[in-house]
């Protein structure tokens, strides 16, 4: 059964990862429309053409707009939901995805590390999903469902991640406090927790067998996730089989959280 029939779903980072692979899924299930935001430089330009030509394979009803930028910056958010609702009039759906993870040893971590990284994983958050909200608000009663991308890393630390899990511990919050917030607006707020997923935020890292080894031996399914093991419970939680669901924390890691031995 199409999950996102009709829709119109804003996608953030959408070029590669989880989120090319989420909007695939839309396409799949039936969306109508899908904003693509990606960063802008040549490379993700072009990913994003190749991503356009793929959905349009897959669902030729489904129509696409893309929208470069930086998301630290907010007036890229903006510019996403205007760019959204200049094409199709609303949107019923986001996806806040955009995230980085430059791993770093704690001691020498560059102050610019921090900032950055916090920037584009959090402030980056809080201003697609502030523009976002304030546009399904006006589409009341209707309302809309936002879900942010966190990370199993909210729950636990990493030792070369400590400027990048008290990002994903700050979009899991938000998406909490969202829930409250906007949930008299008929607007739901989740957020999905990956656990180790082979994108290329962590490619030079699983470059070291012995990491990789066990990591994927700490994962009670025996494999590292992709990213379309995200996007399936990203759909679902955007669609109406999910209409009670608000403020949850979905972990999505193939056990890797739950496995203590």
């Amino acid at each position: 059964m199409p999950l996102a029939t009709g829709k119109v779903v804003c996608i953030t980072g959408s070029s590669r990862g989880i989120g090319r692979a989420t909007a695939l899924e839309f396409a799949k299930h039936g969306s109508s429309g899908l904003v693509l935001h990606y960063y802008g430089d040549e490379t993700t330009a072009q990913e994003v053409k190749m991503l356009e030509e793929e959905i349009h394979t897959v669902s030729r009803a489904c129509k696409v707009v893309a929208v470069p930028g930086d998301i630290s910056i907010r007036e890229t958010s903006l510019k996403i939901v205007n760019e959204g609702v200049k094409s199709f009039g609303r949107i019923d759906v986001l996806v806040s995805n955009v995230g980085i993870c430059p791993f770093a040893d704690f001691l020498t971590l560059p102050v610019e590390t921090w900032e950055r990284t916090r920037q584009v994983n959090l402030d980056g958050s809080f201003y697609i999903v502030q523009a976002a909200a304030r546009q399904m608000v006006k589409q009341s009663p209707q309302g809309g469902s936002i879900v942010c991308v966190s990370s199993v890393s909210a729950r636990v630390g990493g030792g070369q991640q400590c400027h990048y899990t008290p990002t994903k511990a700050g979009v899991l919050s938000l998406m909490q406090s969202c829930a409250i917030a906007l949930g008299k607006y008929n607007i739901r707020c989740n957020a999905v927790l990956p656990g180790t997923i082979e994108t290329d935020i962590n490619k030079e890292d699983l470059l070291d067998t012995a990491k990789r080894e066990n990591l994927i031996k700490r994962t009670v399914l025996g494999r590292l996730g992709v990213p379309e093991d995200i996007a399936g419970p990203i759909t679902f939680l955007s669609s109406d089989l999910a209409r009670y669901v608000t403020g949850a924390s979905l972990m999505v890691d193939g056990g890797l959280f739950v496995n203590l031995q």
